[in-house]
């Protein structure tokens, strides 16, 4: 039976080679291999104050992105969480079965609501609507970074909570972690002990999906590096230089101890200008596809075939559990 994988994006920031290389390229795989659902959650964007014309914009910007980077809507669905009114109301019913306690513990919360002078009630609650992204379409699995996992645990938890007080209403999802050395954590520009995040405030720190070449070359050129001159992946001595080579080796497709032997200690100059004429190189197909999904409706039309599919996926489940609730039927 082919298993079904749902993962979401949030329109905040920009995209970036890191959201490529580490998930989005793997979603690309994946939906060769399973029923995959990947969604703009937009609603999640909105724990934190928007500017709403940019929301909209980048809310459609992602969606072009997953296509342009190779996610086919005729393999995969796409669509925008906002346009599933079932997201929001098995987010409230899932709400009512789980714990301030649970919540409270989370990690990113605390990371989120000490960075921002408005700390919402969204914020707080924002992990169970993401259980209820995953637990609506009877997930199997779900692509998540380390930064989200302790999230997924709590959508295991609620479901196993839920299927044990009213039987079985929804999959226990699993993880689907991909490995670094397939992209799996791709860090900072700036500061290697930091995960590369499309909401940080320097642009210096990444490389963003729609960077033109000059841009490209001068925040490589500007990448910070470690002591020395040999170009050698080595996480603990040389975090920095180990991070180009992770990049280097997923664009180019050469394995590291190749590209290690090509530079050897020959400095960082002529590694870094090479790197980035192929992340440029990486990047044009991209950017391509992309201005073409920007002509009037194109990629409208895909969202709404892809709202319309997974309306009729949650339905069943959504009113499986308003019953099982007490819920009087519609």
């Amino acid at each position: 039976m082919v298993k079904r994988v749902f993962s979401g994006v949030q329109p905040s920031g920009v995209l970036t080679i890191g959201n490529y290389l580490g998930a989005i390229r793997n979603f690309v795989k994946l939906q060769h291999e399973a029923d995959c659902i990947f969604c703009v959650v937009d609603l999640h964007a909105l724990t934190v104050p928007q500017d709403p014309k940019e929301l909209h914009d980048a809310t459609l910007d992602v969606a072009r992105l997953f296509v342009a980077c190779g996610i086919d809507p005729e393999r995969a669905t796409i669509f925008v969480q906002s346009h599933v009114a079932a997201h929001a109301e098995l987010s409230w019913l899932l709400e009512c079965n789980s714990y301030f306690g649970e919540l409270r513990r989370m990690t990113q919360f605390k990371d989120k609501s000490a960075k921002n002078e408005v700390v919402t009630a969204g914020l707080f609650t924002y992990p169970v609507l993401m259980a209820a992204d995953i637990l609506l379409y009877q997930t199997d699995q779900v692509p998540v970074g380390e930064d989200q996992k302790q999230h997924l645990e709590l959508a295991r938890d609620i479901a196993i909570r839920v299927n044990s007080r009213f039987g079985q209403t929804f999959k226990v999802p699993e993880p689907y972690i991909p490995p670094r050395s397939a992209g799996g954590r791709i860090m900072s520009l700036v500061n290697p002990e930091e995960k590369m995040s499309k909401s940080s405030d320097d642009p210096k720190s990444y490389i963003a999906l729609l960077d033109p070449p000059d841009v490209v070359r001068k925040k490589i050129r500007s990448a910070v590096t470690d002591s020395g001159r040999e170009v050698k992946y080595d996480e603990v001595n040389k975090a920095a230089i180990s991070n180009l080579l992770v990049i280097y080796s997923l664009c180019s497709g050469q394995p590291i101890e190749e590209i290690e032997k090509k530079y050897g200690d020959s400095g960082y100059g002529q590694f870094k200008k090479d790197l980035a004429e192929i992340i440029i190189e990486t990047l044009e197909p991209i950017q391509k596809r992309f201005e073409e999904l920007c002509k009037p409706g194109v990629i409208e039309e895909i969202l709404q075939r892809g709202r319309d599919r997974v309306e009729a996926l949650a339905a069943p489940t959504l009113e499986d559990f308003r019953r099982k609730l007490g819920l009087v039927q519609r």
